[in-house]
C-alpha cells in the first residue's frame, strides 16, 4: 500500500499513517483557536494508565502575546523554521498518579509513555485536519520551566510545532535537502515473536 508521500506500507494500514510526517517548511499561516482546539482534543482522548491523563499542553498561537516567549525557548536551529508554524506546544507530563480508591498519589511509571500517546493523537489529528505536526527536543527545557511556570512534579517531554506545510524552497538549502518523509525499518526488525533471540 503506497500513498502520495511515496511511502509504502508492507501491510494494509490507514493512509493517515503514511501521510503523517514531520516537515519543517511551513507557510507562516496562523491557526485559528478552534482548529488548534480540535487537534488538542484528539490528544485529550489518548489512553493512559489508570486513566490518569498525565499530559498538559502548554501552547502559543502565532501572533499572540505568548508566541515570542515560547519561540524563544527553541534552539536557534529550530527557531529558523518553527517561526513559520501556526502554533507551538510544549508537552509536559505529571510524574505521579492517584490510583482508583487510593488515598495518596504514587509515582507513575508510564507518564512519559502516556504523553507519547497524546502526542501521536495530536500528530495524526493535525494531518487529518490539513496541518502537520513536528515534535522536537531541541529547546531549553530548564528555562521552559521558568518561562511557562511549570510546577514541580511535571516532566518536560517535547516541543511541537503545528503548521501548514509549504514547499521545501522556503527553507535554507541544507535544511531543504532533508525535507521529505522518512522511511521506517522493516517490521521484521521491530516485531519479535517470542522475544529477542537467545544471546550467545
Amino acid at each position: 500500500m503506497s500513498h502520495d508521500t511515496g511511502r509504502v506500507a508492507a501491510h494494509p494500514i490507514d493512509p493517515v499513517f503514511l501521510d503523517r510526517w514531520s516537515p519543517r517548511a511551513f507557510t507562516g499561516e496562523a491557526i485559528a483557536e478552534a482548529e488548534l482546539a480540535t487537534i488538542l482534543e484528539a490528544g485529550r482522548w489518548a489512553p493512559s494508565a489508570y486513566n490518569a491523563q498525565p499530559w498538559r499542553f502548554l501552547y502559543a498561537r502565532k501572533g499572540t502575546a505568548a508566541w515570542d516567549a515560547m519561540l524563544g525557548l527553541l534552539l536557534e536551529f529550530n527557531q529558523l523554521w518553527a517561526r513559520e508554524a501556526g502554533a507551538l506546544i510544549v508537552l509536559v507530563s505529571r510524574d505521579t498518579l492517584l490510583p482508583p480508591g487510593a488515598a495518596a498519589e504514587i509515582p507513575s511509571h508510564s507518564h512519559s509513555f502516556d504523553a507519547g500517546a497524546a502526542w501521536a493523537n495530536i500528530a495524526l489529528q493535525a494531518t487529518l485536519s490539513g496541518w502537520h505536526a513536528h515534535a522536537m527536543v531541541g529547546f531549553d527545557m530548564p528555562r521552559s520551566r521558568e518561562v511557562l511556570n511549570i510546577p514541580k512534579g511535571y516532566r518536560v517531554e517535547a516541543a511541537i510545532a503545528i503548521g501548514r506545510r509549504g514547499p521545501a524552497s522556503l527553507l535554507p538549502e541544507k535544511m531543504a535537502a532533508r525535507e521529505h518523509p522518512s522511511d521506517r525499518r522493516p517490521l521484521t526488525e521491530l516485531a519479535l515473536e517470542g522475544g529477542f533471540p537467545a544471546q550467545a
